[in-house]
């Protein structure tokens, strides 16, 4: 089920509210958060749904075991629960990975196994693996309700797409919370706000970038390999960030601040800068349990390139199972490192910074978009004039017909490119501070709403990039 689906936004949403407002202890709240939760998820996974059943019991149960226990069986059952939550995601995502990369040996055919993606596996394992991590460290005590535990885990609002929430950040608020009218409203707004990024913008530039990105980058040439990536640049950024609003909206709704997960990346300085813009939580995941206990940069040279590296394999292989995936994460590691050894004044030259981060952003995408190596070599060769500007046989006004090229293609763009800097919240700031202004605000936010309905209802084009990781 998606956020910017009519059954979501017309049957889920309105009956879950409806009984969750009309529960007034919070233990019955958190009861009809996990139940609804769990309908949620097995209505795109009615088998897989009891995947994540088994990490929240295994895990549960493992954490309770760790604050139980001595230190050396804490250790012992901190060990068994990340094998446990690595082997869950490594037989389901990596499995074909590896045993393909294994065929490459000479006279290997191993079977590859053929497993379908459970719907967010990467980002719930992500965060039953922080909470059970920090019962280890002592930063939270583990939870003894196993309801309380599954609302936590299982929270539709980011269950499917993240953002990655820690249980540390919530845990408050999981046995404390007050939903007033004001967060309620706000709530509303910034998830009216995230369906327009996904429905109005993101949708309008997935048609044309998949339609161009299943052709043959020779018959589009250079203006249409740049069309393909520039229109990806921003569908990801609004279909991403999109629903983290949702979420973080929803989440507000039922008396939960999540955490913010996009701070307009594509204003950054550099690649560095853009890292701490972008996926804020999945960033924030691997510094705090990867890159710090390997040692951060409180180690020399050498090791501090190899953490590096480490944190940005990982990266790049948790995005995806695929050799493009892991070159994705080693061009980012390769810029971080550079950017710290040998252009460390990067970020205080002015225009050539965003510049460069831009480029090397845009290059990034057209890797981690690619099918495959060889798709992304040939879009490359497409992108620097291999193919000349239209392509071979000049097909590119055809195909651009073809892939919804139109005057609301352009329109959607243009404003993806606005609502990509920070130039809301200086408006948000000036309606906000008159009584007028508000009014305008909460008009403009039921005539947005309005839209994305009428767009839903015609048959809007509507896939979610982050659902297959």
């Amino acid at each position: 089920m998606l956020f910017s689906s009519l059954v979501f936004l017309f049957l889920f949403l309105p009956v879950f509210f409806l009984s969750y407002h009309a529960a007034k202890k919070r233990r019955t709240r958190n009861a009809l958060l996990f139940l609804f939760s769990l309908l949620f998820y097995a209505w795109g996974e009615p088998v897989y749904v009891l995947l994540m059943l088994l990490a929240l019991g295994v895990n549960y149960a493992l954490a309770l075991l760790i604050e139980a226990c001595g230190a050396g069986k804490r250790r012992t059952a901190l060990i068994g629960a990340c094998c446990f939550d690595l082997l869950l995601i490594g037989i389901f995502k990596y499995a074909g990975f590896f045993v393909r990369a294994v065929n490459l040996l000479p006279g290997l055919d191993l079977p590859v196994p053929a497993l379908p993606l459970p719907l967010g596996i990467s980002f719930y394992t992500f965060q039953i693996l922080s909470y059970v991590v920090d019962v280890y460290r002592g930063d939270v005590k583990a939870q003894r309700d196993p309801v309380t535990l599954g609302a936590y885990l299982c929270a539709f609002p980011q269950l499917i797409a993240g953002p990655i929430v820690r249980y540390r950040d919530i845990e408050a608020a999981l046995t404390d919370r007050r939903e007033t009218p004001e967060d309620t409203a706000a709530g509303m707004r910034r998830f009216i706000a995230g369906l327009a990024k996904k429905v109005l913008i993101a949708n309008v530039m997935a048609e044309t970038v998949d339609a161009l990105w299943a052709s043959d980058p020779s018959g589009y040439g250079m203006a249409g390999a740049w069309i393909a990536a520039l229109a990806y640049a921003v569908e990801i950024y609004f279909d991403f960030s999109g629903y983290s609003d949702m979420a973080i909206g929803l989440g507000r709704m039922m008396g939960f601040r999540y955490a913010e997960n996009f701070r307009y990346p594509y204003a950054a300085r550099s690649v560095t800068d853009f890292w701490r813009r972008w996926h804020i939580s999945l960033s924030s995941f691997f510094r705090d349990y990867v890159y710090i206990p390997l040692g951060g940069n409180r180690v020399s040279r050498a090791k501090w390139v190899k953490n590096i590296a480490v944190v940005w394999l990982l990266t790049g292989l948790w995005h995806g199972a695929g050799w493009n995936f892991v070159l994705w994460g080693a061009y980012y590691g390769l810029l971080l490192i550079l950017e710290k050894l040998v252009w460390p004044g990067l970020e205080k030259i002015p225009v050539l910074n965003r510049l460069y981060t831009l480029c090397a952003v845009l290059f990034g995408w057209v890797l981690f978009r690619a099918d495959g190596v060889t798709g992304a070599g040939a879009m490359f060769a497409a992108l620097f004039g291999a193919h000349g500007v239209a392509g071979t046989g000049g097909r590119l006004p055809i195909l651009l017909q073809g892939a919804g090229f139109d005057l609301v293609f352009l329109l959607a763009f243009a404003a993806g490119c606005v609502l990509s800097a920070p130039v809301w919240p200086a408006v948000k700031d000036r309606l906000e501070s008159t009584r007028s202004g508000r009014l305008i605000r909460d008009a403009a936010a039921l005539g947005t709403l309005t839209a994305c309905i009428l767009a839903l209802a015609v048959g809007s084009y509507n896939p979610f990039i982050y659902f297959q990781f």
